[in-house]
């Protein structure tokens, strides 16, 4: 079995859509609406989709404290890489890359208040 997609909403579809494209290789595929939808495609064909609150009953957005998504990479080289190309973007990163549960990584805050995590092999 694998996981084929996920279903975040967020406040900003278009910008948190723009930021996964330039920092995470995406490709959005499709989008629905005035800033309501984006489907994005990762180069292993995991799709992520991106939706507007306004499709939830409340139309609040409340992920729990410790939710977050996670990028695995190959090596410590590549972690470095993403870090110092989110810096260069001018993403706010509270701290640099470091041990993580044994393995080399960083937490940032997407757009759409995303816990991310980029971590090593």
């Amino acid at each position: 079995m694998k996981l084929n997609h996920i279903n975040l909403p967020v406040d900003d579809v278009a910008a948190t859509s723009r930021f996964f494209e330039q920092y995470f290789d995406f490709t959005c595929t499709e989008i629905k609406g005035d800033n309501a939808l984006a489907v994005l495609t990762g180069e292993d064909d995991f799709t992520l989709v991106l939706m507007s609150k306004v499709f939830n009953r409340n139309a609040e957005i409340s992920y729990p404290e410790a939710f977050h998504i996670g990028f695995l990479v190959n090596s410590n080289e590549q972690v470095d890489k993403i870090y110092q190309r989110l810096i260069a973007g001018g993403v706010t990163l509270d701290k640099s890359p470091g041990q993580i549960r044994g393995q080399y990584g960083f937490y940032f805050m997407a757009p759409g208040d995303l816990l991310t995590e980029v971590t090593a092999y």
